[in-house]
């Protein structure tokens, strides 16, 4: 009996080396990784000179009280607010050794001083190339006769869900911080960020992280980290990296021309849910329904209506009206590109000859030209980008006809309406649609968010036949 003992014992030393031997060789090593792409990872320390900041704010008190005056006087007569330095801490990393850095635009903007920091503690001023708002990417440029290390990229299209990922960054100021994690999902569109693909990881992503690389197990770059998900402005297991593949279409157009040009279709779309399916015949969800097409816009010299759904765009499938805004956004302009539309049950192939993106001002001017007096006797326009927040959609109230209906029930010019009979509110188009379609007679209630509050009021359209 005792001698059965000892190769039992054998056995299950043997058993427990071979077990932790295959736990091992399941993880990958970080260390190697680490080791040998960290050198091209930097922090980028920033400082704004201070700049007078206007104490004259907007009195909280509504326009229909008493006191109302009396406290917009007061709030005019104060003093401007004493001028303050700004200051931050931010990632990126190097893409070739004479000195090229990419980093997040919102990393740099705004900012009068630039120093990116590198591996061995030295120190270089930085010039902006380039800096795109729309895809948050900035391209910088440091001075220097050594030849730096640069990172690996990537390809993006290549990435799945559920491999390994590891982010190097400068986490509250923690410079060269590693954490990994996995892709957590593809494709991801959020509200402010119309033509960026992000890819989600659980990778631990924390501010001072904005700009640096994600890397996979090749120790190639796949993603510039740039956003979290969050209630406490910390980590919690949802991060968000823009494609290094997008990242890097938006360099080459910064490197050569220090702007980015997008093409533009000159739509707004919705997407399209089951109930909207089944309404307009079609056999399961798909594509990107047409709420409004705007007014000597690539779509409307194309033929494109109000109602359409966009099918394919360019030969490639449009799934999820998602979809639509990063083909056309990655068009360059002047290129023709095929559009099949479903239109009254019937496809249809149209050709649209794409424009290029106009600037801000002039985009918002051309969505809200269509955005005339509608039965609630108000104008609205699409969300400047800085009031647009994850999970909370809506359009801004533009100016109110006194006696109109949306007057009576106390809506007011600067109002963001929210939902309207019990319906989210997206954008413009599909308020106008919304709008469209309500009873008359009856109280509507209609969710506005105003001065960081929410608030549901009672709307009536009358019956003009009574």
């Amino acid at each position: 009996m005792q001698r059965l003992k000892q190769p039992i014992w054998l056995a299950a030393i043997l058993g427990l080396c071979w077990s932790i031997a295959v736990r091992a060789a399941e993880y990958p090593d970080f260390v190697t990784l680490v080791e040998q792409y960290s050198p091209a990872v930097v922090s980028i320390q920033t400082k704004s000179e201070p700049r007078e900041r206007p104490g004259r704010g907007r009195p909280p008190i509504p326009e229909n009280s008493p006191f109302h005056d009396y406290f917009k006087k007061f709030f005019e007569q104060m003093p401007d607010l004493p001028a303050q330095p700004r200051s931050s801490v931010g990632s990126g990393f190097i893409i070739s050794p004479d000195g090229y850095v990419v980093t997040n635009a919102h990393v740099v903007e705004d900012m009068d001083s630039i120093v990116v920091g590198l591996p061995d503690r030295s120190e270089l001023p930085a010039q902006v190339i380039g800096r795109d708002k729309r895809s948050d990417i900035a391209l910088l440029k440091v001075k220097t006769d050594a030849n730096l290390p640069a990172v690996k990229i990537g390809d993006s299209g290549k990435v799945k869900v559920g491999q390994w990922v590891l982010a190097i960054g400068s986490p509250f100021g923690f410079e060269r911080t590693a954490t990994q994690g996995i892709i957590s999902a593809l494709g991801r569109n959020l509200p402010s960020d119309n033509y960026v693909p992000f890819i989600q990881t659980d990778a631990a992503v924390n501010p001072g992280n904005s700009g640096g690389p994600l890397f996979n197990l090749d120790g190639e770059v796949i993603g510039v980290n740039s956003q979290i998900y969050s209630r406490s402005g910390g980590y919690q297991g949802v991060s968000f990296a823009i494609p290094i593949d997008v990242a890097m279409e938006v360099v080459e157009q910064l490197k050569t021309s220090g702007k980015v040009a997008r093409g533009w279709l000159g739509v707004l779309i919705q997407e399209v849910t089951p109930e909207l399916a089944q309404s307009f015949n079609l056999d399961k969800p798909r594509g990107a329904l047409i709420g409004q097409v705007m007014a000597d816009g690539p779509a409307q010299k194309a033929g494109v209506k109000t109602g359409d759904i966009i099918v394919t765009f360019n030969n490639q499938p449009v799934r999820h009206s998602s979809d639509l805004p990063l083909m056309v956004g990655r068009t360059r302009p002047g290129v023709s590109a095929p559009l099949t539309v479903i239109r009254d049950g019937k496809e249809q192939t149209l050709t649209v000859q794409i424009e290029q993106l106009p600037e801000e001002p002039m985009l918002q001017q051309a969505i809200a030209e269509p955005s005339t007096r509608n039965r609630l006797g108000l104008n609205v326009t699409e969300l400047p980008p800085d009031q647009r927040k994850p999970g909370s959609a809506g359009v801004l109230v533009k100016d109110v006809e006194e006696e109109g209906p949306a007057a009576s029930a106390g809506i007011r010019p600067g109002d963001i309406i929210a939902r309207v009979n019990n319906v989210d509110v997206n954008d413009v188009g599909q308020f106008a649609e919304l709008v469209k379609a309500l009873p008359v007679g009856r109280p509507i209630p209609v969710l506005i968010r105003r001065d960081n509050g929410a608030l549901f009021l009672a709307l009536t359209i009358p019956d003009k036949t009574e």
